[in-house]
């Protein structure tokens, strides 16, 4: 069984920058991604990467956000750059079903807990 526990969300002011990471157990060798979701609003997978390497990211943050992964360490991590108060949520690690990856939500079958990013202008 898979678990995934994030960490690194907070409060910053706008053109802040922000690291999360999430470290994993079980079988995590397919896609993994960060996905969001703010009040009110739909989730939005904001990056994710794939058993190669291969990175997918949002329209939305792009040039902003990074992923990456630390295979060795199972850990998975999201920088954030120049953050803007819309990218205020709570932020979600996740697994994908096996054999793909992308940037659409119902692909991602485990989820994590969670950690709240919050901006300020």
């Amino acid at each position: 069984e898979v678990q995934l526990v994030e960490s690194g969300g907070g409060s910053v002011q706008a053109g802040g920058s922000l690291r999360l990471s999430c470290v994993a157990s079980g079988d995590t060798t397919g896609c993994m991604g960060w996905i969001r979701q703010a009040p009110g609003k739909e989730r939005e997978v904001v990056a994710s990467i794939d058993r190669n390497g291969n990175t997918y990211v949002a329209a939305s943050v792009k040039g902003r956000f990074t992923v990456s992964k630390d295979n060795a360490a199972n850990t998975l991590y999201l920088e954030m750059i120049n953050l803007q108060p819309d990218d205020t949520a709570t932020y979600y690690c996740a697994v994908a079903r096996p054999w793909v990856c992308g940037l659409i939500v119902h692909i991602f079958e485990t989820w994590g807990q969670g950690t709240q990013v919050t901006v300020s202008s």
